[in-house]
């Protein structure tokens, strides 16, 4: 067999064997790799790379040793999984290097790391001094997770006890000037809607890149024209302000009216919208 097409048909076997292979071993072999992993992942190339460009040995050993890698990987995921024992051996363990806005210089000649690249990874966390931190982790997979001092730590609205609406994955339902019909579907829209909010925008179908609904059913658009202007949703806006004016209303007339059972009418509707209004605040204003 001419060479050149012995190596094509052995490139295609081991491409489909070494696909195979990564979707049985799992995701993490590509995105987490422990020490093993790494180490086993090399080892399956090279012996890919070996069977494919080796004319003179037998593909069938370089398959069959990538099937045996493949399974050890597999059964050192299913140790580590039954036994934590194993798992901190094969995985490793996290390794504290900063307690309360100190670096422990212990663990960090352990690990063999130095100030700079520590540094540089604080920096990747938007955190450039190291007092800030109260504890920070450097994890098996070189990755650090840091944790702030409390005053150092962002705002959110759990602290300001403020309410906040939950919110859902947005759906795609326009990609390339294409309605995607799943996207609108999982949104509970049809086209009708569509078109009219595309028109509302005045936008056309055909000029818009990508089009997402969020969870407040209210669709956002990003046009292939970047000069055009897009208006922003204003739906929400409007019932807050149409909620609150009517709740100003029913106190307005509760003032100007010198009957005493009209007052209480419009007391108590006034409080029933001050409610409302309450209720509705986080989804409206979100």
């Amino acid at each position: 067999m001419n060479g050149f097409v012995e190596i094509i048909l052995r490139s295609f076997l081991f491409i489909g064997l070494l696909f195979l292979t990564t979707k049985l071993v799992g995701k993490k072999q590509i995105s987490q790799l422990t020490f093993f992993e790494y180490v086993s992942g090399i080892t399956i190339g090279s012996i890919a790379g070996e069977a494919i460009t080796g004319l003179e040995k037998n593909y069938l050993h370089g398959a069959a040793a990538i099937i045996l890698f493949g399974i050890v990987a597999i059964l050192v995921d299913y140790l580590s999984l039954k036994s934590k024992y194993f798992r901190d051996f094969a995985e490793g363990k996290g390794t504290v290097i900063i307690k309360d806005g100190k670096i422990l210089e212990d663990n960090l000649k352990k690990e063999r790391f130095t100030i700079d690249e520590i540094s540089t990874l604080l920096r990747e966390k938007n955190i450039f001094k190291v007092a800030d931190v109260e504890f920070a982790i450097l994890e098996p997979r070189g990755k650090l997770t840091a944790l702030l001092k409390r005053e150092n730590r962002p705002l959110t609205p759990k602290d300001l006890q403020m309410k906040m609406a939950n919110e859902k994955e947005p759906n795609t339902i326009i990609m390339d000037g294409n309605i995607i019909e799943e996207g609108l579907r999982a949104s509970g829209k049809n086209r009708a809607w569509l078109y009219t909010e595309l028109e509302k925008l005045e936008v056309t179908l055909d000029n818009v890149f990508l089009g997402q609904i969020d969870s407040f059913g209210e669709i956002t658009v990003d046009l292939y024209d970047d000069k055009l202007k897009v208006p922003a949703p204003t739906q929400r806006p409007l019932l807050m302000a149409s909620l609150k004016k009517a709740q100003a209303d029913l106190e307005i007339f509760s003032l100007s009216t010198d009957c005493e059972k009209s007052k209480d009418m419009y007391k108590e509707n006034a409080a029933l919208m001050q409610g409302l209004i309450d209720k509705l605040e986080p989804y409206l204003n979100g």
